[in-house]
C-alpha cells in the first residue's frame, strides 16, 4: 500500500480538525493457533468512534479485548481486518502520522532509574523525531507537577510521581490523543486523586483521553462517554449519564422510629423488603416517580419515619448486568480472546 507521508513523524496541523479522535470500523483481530491451542478471536467487528476532546472510558472484564484494541492503536499488534483512524490518519495509509497523533501510557512502569525526568523526556522526544528547538520538556513537567523533580533520578521518585512521569513521556510529541491503560493500578487513594486532577487538566487543554480502568467508580466520575467491551464485542456505548440511566432503578431506605415485626400488609403492593428491625428498603423505578405514594402509604400504616435515604444505581450495577447477560452470547472460540 503506498505511503503518502512526509519525512516528519509529527502530523501537520490539519486545516479542519477531525470530528472523531479515534475511529474504528469493523475492526477484527484473530490470533492464529499455537501449539495445541485453538485460534483466538480477540476483537469481533468492533465499531467505535471517540469524539474529539472526549474523556472516554473503555471498560470490560479481563480477557474482553481492551489490551488488544489498545495495542492495535499503538502499532504493537497488527489487525486482521477493518479500519482504524487516529486523528483522521488511517493506520495503514499513514502509519507514521497515526502513531505520532497518539501517546500511550501502559500499565507497566518502564522508566530507566538512572535518568532524570528531564533526560527521559528529551530522550523520548528524540525517538519521536522532535527537533530540539521544538521540545517542551519543562512545560510538560510543569503541567504534571514534576518541575521540582526535573533533575532527580527517576529511581528516587514516589510511585505516583513515576505514574505521572509515564504520562509525561507519552506527551513529548504533543499528541492530540492520549491513552491511559489502567493508570491507577496499585496506586493509593491520594496519588490516584492527584493523577486524575492532572488528567482532567490535560483534557481541559484539549487532549482527547481514552481510559481503561477496573475502578468503575472512577470511570463514572471522570468519563463523559463510556464503551463496554466483552468477548471482543462492544456491547454498550453511550454517554455516562445515559448508560447509568438504563437501569431505571433506585432504592428508598426508611429508618423507622420503632421496631417492626414484619412488613405491613398495606405496603405489599410495593417492592419492599425489611433490612433490619427498623429499616425498610423500597425498590422502585425513578421514571415512575412513586416516592410520594410510598411515603403516603407508610404514614397510613402508622409507621413513624426517623430518617430517609436513597441509593442510586451506578455504573458497576450496569456493568455487572451487561457482562452477565452477555456471558453466554459468545461462541466458545470468542470467549478465549486475549484482553
Amino acid at each position: 500500500m503506498p505511503n503518502d507521508e512526509p519525512q516528519s513523524a509529527i502530523p501537520a496541523v490539519a486545516a479542519a480538525l477531525p470530528e472523531y479522535a479515534v475511529e474504528l470500523r469493523a475492526l477484527d483481530k484473530r490470533y492464529a493457533a499455537s501449539g495445541h491451542g485453538a485460534p483466538k478471536h480477540a476483537l469481533i467487528e468492533v465499531d467505535l468512534a471517540i469524539p474529539r476532546g472526549a474523556l472516554f472510558g473503555l471498560l470490560g472484564p479481563n480477557g474482553a479485548g481492551k489490551s488488544t484494541l489498545i495495542n492495535i492503536l499503538a502499532g504493537l499488534v497488527n489487525k486482521t481486518s477493518g479500519s482504524v483512524a487516529i486523528w483522521g490518519f488511517d493506520i495503514d495509509r499513514a502509519p507514521r502520522r497515526a502513531r505520532a497523533a497518539i501517546g500511550v501510557v501502559p500499565q507497566e512502569l518502564n522508566i530507566d532509574p538512572f535518568f532524570t525526568p528531564r533526560e527521559l523526556l528529551e530522550l523520548q522526544a528524540g525517538l519521536y523525531g522532535v527537533p530540539p528547538a521544538e521540545r517542551h520538556s519543562d512545560e510538560i513537567l510543569g503541567v504534571l507537577g514534576l518541575s521540582d523533580k526535573a533533575e532527580a533520578y527517576a529511581r528516587t521518585l514516589s510511585g505516583g510521581m513515576r505514574r505521572r512521569l509515564m504520562v509525561a513521556k507519552a506527551m513529548v510529541h504533543d499528541p492530540p490523543v492520549l491513552v491511559l491503560d489502567e493508570p491507577t493500578a496499585g496506586v493509593d487513594v491520594e496519588l490516584r486523586q492527584q493523577l486524575w486532577a492532572h488528567v482532567r487538566a490535560l483534557n481541559r487543554r484539549g487532549t482527547t483521553i481514552l481510559l481503561t480502568t477496573h475502578y468503575l467508580e472512577e470511570a463514572e466520575e471522570l468519563c463523559d462517554r463510556i464503551a463496554i467491551i466483552n468477548h471482543g464485542r462492544i456491547i454498550a456505548c453511550d454517554t455516562t449519564e445515559a448508560l447509568v440511566g438504563r437501569l431505571d432503578s433506585k432504592d428508598l431506605i426508611l429508618l423507622l422510629a420503632d421496631d417492626l415485626e414484619g412488613v405491613p400488609a398495606s405496603l405489599a403492593r410495593f417492592n419492599v423488603e425489611p433490612a433490619g428491625p427498623r429499616r425498610l428498603v423500597f425498590h422502585y423505578r425513578p421514571s415512575e416517580s412513586p416516592v410520594p405514594e410510598i411515603l403516603s402509604a407508610v404514614a397510613e400504616a402508622g409507621l413513624v419515619v426517623a430518617d430517609i435515604t436513597t441509593e442510586e444505581t451506578d455504573l458497576e450495577d450496569l456493568f455487572l448486568q451487561l457482562t452477565r447477560d452477555d456471558a453466554g452470547a459468545a461462541a466458545p472460540e470468542d470467549s478465549r480472546g486475549r484482553g
